[in-house]
Formats: structure tokens, sequence, C-alpha cells
């Protein structure tokens, strides 16, 4: 099992919509980075767990987590010509973009802000640190543990 951190802006998808969500389970999908893509593709697998990032927004923070219930798979949106994510180079016998289904997991009783991700120790080596525009980051076990507590989560 991996960790992973997923940004996203709460206008379009955040953490309330994926609670929302039928079953709690949504599509996430949108990736249009190809790092971010390749981990996204090559790595992410279902019962991996994810941080919900919100990003773009006055005060960025980890908001709650979700677990991948389906492993990468073509993103419908890139085939899509009214989609703002279609791309005409992207055929369906070899697409360029992946998605994954989560499910939502829990929203923490308090946000990490980014802010605070940076003057806590425990976190200096985080991915959103040092490539805070990737929008499919890893997360160690120890930084998911802490994280957990600065986000007043005491179990799992």
């Amino acid at each position: 099992m991996s960790i992973w951190l997923l940004k996203t802006e709460p206008a379009e998808c955040g953490i309330e919509d994926i609670r929302n969500a039928e079953g709690g389970v949504m599509r996430w999908d949108g990736i249009r980075n190809f790092q971010a893509r390749n981990m996204l593709r090559d790595r992410v697998a279902v019962g991996d767990l994810c941080l919900i990032y919100h990003s773009g927004v006055r005060e960025p923070a980890i908001v709650g987590s979700a677990d991948v219930v389906r492993a990468a798979y073509a993103d419908p949106a890139q085939f899509d010509p009214a989609s703002e994510y279609y791309d005409e180079r992207s055929r369906p016998e070899d697409p360029r973009w992946f998605c994954v289904d989560i499910r939502f997991r829990e929203r923490f009783p308090h946000p990490l802000p980014l802010a605070e991700i940076k003057r806590t120790a425990a976190l200096a080596a985080m991915v959103l640190l040092r490539q805070g525009r990737l929008s499919v980051q890893p997360v160690s076990e120890a930084e998911w543990r802490s994280i957990r507590g600065l986000c007043g989560v005491r179990r799992g």
C-alpha cells in the first residue's frame, strides 16, 4: 500500500464533493501533467491511501483522506471535444491521460494549512514543499502519521 497527496481545487472537486458522490466514490480526473500522470498510471493502486489537499484557495490545506478503489484507466474527458480536458492528440487505443476512482474516507477535524506544513520539521521532506504544483505526490508513512496527528485524528 502506498500513500498519495492529491491536489484539487475545492471549487472543482473538494472533499465535500467526494463525500457527497454516490457511495462516496468519484472519478479523480483532469490530470494534465506528465509526471503526475505517470505516477497515477504506473504507481497508484487499489487500496492506496490519499490525502486530499485543497489548492487554489486563500489558505491551501490538507483537509481529509480517501482510498483508491479503481486503479488507473483512460480519462474519458480527453476524448470529449466539449470537455476542458479534451486532447485532440489522444486516441482510445493509445490514451495520453488517466484517472482513478477514489472513495471518501474522512474529513479531518482540523485542516492542515500549507503554512503549518512548512513549519513542521517532521514534514520538511514532503514533495509538496519541493514540487508544489504536482497534483499527485507520494507521501511517506511517517508523514501520513504526522499529518493525521496534526489534523486531530487519533486513530488509523
